[in-house]
């Protein structure tokens, strides 16, 4: 019989399956929407796909080990220069939608999904950094950090957040969903920052493809 930690862990690795499974089929399913045919009098139609399209693919997006990241490219490489500056606009929303979730959530709701997956540490720790201020949350954290390298990482913390961003395979992270949700949840990143960061984070790819059109 499983014992309820095992049940736990369970429940969580279908749901990490799950939404990988449906990140894959979502991936598979809008470049084919959005390659549509422009025919004179079906502009509001195409508008529309557009626009519903779109909102799909923030959501998705903005979900924990959803790989938007791939989608994002996949949309790229499929329609090219023609839909850079929309992917780059919905990766931007979809970060910064799943940025704000993060900061809205309740300590108390954070805490209760440490605890329900038996992180009674970490569910402290929440509780812990709950009342700080972001300089007080950074000295707590650096205090308890075990290994050189977080300390590191914390007082640099954008230029980690841009590169783990980009690190291909994130989604075993998060994904990109998942990595502004836990920024958002940090209460160490503060908004007019996050969003200077990802927005730059995010530019390279969409802007290539950009250019290379434009040369094409």
């Amino acid at each position: 019989m499983f014992t309820m930690k095992r049940r736990r862990l369970l429940v969580v690795v279908l749901i990490y399956f799950g939404l990988l499974i449906t990140g894959a089929a979502v991936g598979r399913f809008l470049p084919d929407v959005l390659n549509l045919d422009v025919r004179p009098g079906n502009e509001p139609e195409i508008h529309s796909m557009i626009m519903f399209t779109t909102l799909v693919y923030i959501v998705a997006a903005a979900v924990p080990f959803i790989p938007g990241a791939e989608i994002g490219f996949a949309l790229l490489v499929t329609l090219g220069a023609s839909v850079a500056g929309l992917v780059y606009i919905s990766m931007v929303a979809a970060l910064t939608l799943a940025y704000l979730v993060g900061r809205l959530l309740p300590a108390r709701a954070i805490a209760g999904c440490f605890g329900f997956l038996g992180l009674n540490r970490a569910r402290n720790l929440v509780f812990r950094l709950q009342p700080l201020s972001t300089d007080a949350r950074l000295k707590l954290l650096m205090s308890r950090a075990p290994a050189r390298i977080v300390p590191f990482l914390l007082r640099h913390r954008f230029v980690a957040l841009a590169v783990v961003i980009n690190l291909p395979g994130n989604t075993l992270l998060g994904g990109g969903g998942g990595i502004a949700l836990a920024a958002g949840m940090s209460g160490l990143y503060p908004f007019p920052a996050y969003l200077a960061t990802i927005a730059v984070a995010i530019a390279p790819l969409p802007l290539l493809v950009t250019l290379l059109g434009y040369w094409h």
